[in-house]
């Protein structure tokens, strides 16, 4: 919009907002809000800690939803009479204030607009985060470890909340591998994109000579599981081992042996939790994640049979999705979208929602384009 004059941009801005609005549906939320807020009063609501956490979150997920929408409308038109006040009485402060308000809302309502491309059947729910390190070493591990603080960081700054359910350190720095979860309404639409392999290229920290190297970390994200998805899982399908839980360097966290692990026989998944002082919790919460990983793996296997049947060569999540370079100059690229910055070290304290707002557009993009190919060999 450079160049717009700033009334005609104000309009263009208010009308995106309206879109926006008639997809988001503020009158379906607050009907929602007031349901939420008469099971938030009922006392008995906090005996199932589960529902009430859950009941708890979405209000609170709704009412920040309406208030940023309603907040929106009103800092439009705030600015709409700066502009006005500011021709009228040729005060330049006012208007060299009011356009970089413009700019700051243009940047808010791009951004909520993106929010509408996320209709996926699972894209609603809350997202399960899995980081392990690949090639690359003590650097691969390092590496591993600024993935899982990014992505923790990227959640502290949206005021989500987040929980650890297992971290598996590296004998030398780093970690070999962790599971957490982003407990917020779109987390999972919001972060899909982010999975894949990350590539990371700097002067080594654990190498005597400081050469360069090159180091890699998958990072898998999976929806949550709903109480409506079914997932059936025979006991004789599934080995329970349970262990000591411990810290960096094998220190010890716990003296009982809470932690758990669940390796489901058939399909040779493997899971672990132990951030609870229950060994009956983390055997519950490792349960749950099992069966995220299921359901995700039936939904991949549904997703692989149709392409099949329309004749298409499906591609692996499991390749090199984005570049972190801080050697010898500083660099993050998306192989996807081509989005970058030189500020690496901003980028690895959370800030990446660029990012991410181009990974959902990207796959916006490709899931159009599928829809179309799939329609047009269906007429033919």
């Amino acid at each position: 919009m450079a160049g717009t004059e700033p009334a005609a941009e104000i309009s263009e801005l208010s009308s995106t907002l309206t879109s926006i609005e008639s997809v988001l549906d503020p009158a379906a939320k607050r009907q929602e809000i007031e349901s939420l807020r008469e099971q938030a009063s009922d006392p008995g609501l906090w005996a199932d800690q589960e529902r009430a956490q859950a009941v708890t979150r979405r209000l609170s997920y709704l009412e920040a939803e309406l208030t940023r929408l309603d907040g929106l409308r009103q800092r439009l038109e705030d600015t709409r009479v700066m502009f006005d006040l500011a021709e009228s009485e040729d005060d330049e402060p006012t208007r060299e204030e009011a356009t970089r308000d413009l700019a700051a809302l243009r940047a808010a309502i791009d951004q909520l607009e993106v929010r509408t491309l996320l209709s996926g059947e699972y894209d609603a729910r809350e997202a399960l985060i899995s980081i392990n390190a690949q090639a690359g070493g003590a650097d691969a591990a390092d590496f591993a470890q600024n993935l899982q603080r990014m992505y923790l960081r990227w959640a502290e700054r949206h005021g989500y909340p987040t929980e650890v359910y297992y971290t598996s350190f590296a004998e030398e720095a780093g970690i070999k591998s962790t599971t957490f979860v982003i407990k917020a309404p779109y987390a999972y639409g919001t972060l899909r994109g982010e999975h894949g392999t990350h590539r990371m290229v700097r002067i080594s920290k654990y190498d005597n000579q400081g050469r360069r190297q090159t180091s890699f970390a998958g990072v898998d994200v999976i929806p949550v599981v709903d109480a409506g998805d079914e997932i059936d899982i025979p006991d004789d399908d599934i080995r329970v081992d349970v262990f000591r839980s411990s810290g960096p360097g094998g220190q010890g966290v716990n003296t009982t042996d809470s932690a758990v692990r669940l390796t489901h026989l058939p399909s040779g998944i493997v899971v672990t939790c132990q951030n609870e002082r229950s060994q009956l919790q983390n055997k519950a919460t490792a349960m749950a994640v099992l069966k995220a990983k299921l359901l995700e793996r039936r939904r991949e296997e549904q997703e692989a049979k149709m392409a099949s049947l329309r004749g298409e060569v499906t591609s692996s999540w499991g390749t090199q999705i984005r570049n972190y370079v801080l050697h010898p100059y500083q660099k993050v690229e998306d192989v996807r979208t081509r989005m970058e910055t030189g500020n690496a070290a901003a980028v690895l304290d959370g800030e990446i929602d660029d990012f991410i707002e181009a990974e959902i557009r990207w796959l916006r993009t490709q899931e159009d384009g599928r829809a179309v190919a799939a329609n047009g060999s269906g007429d033919r």
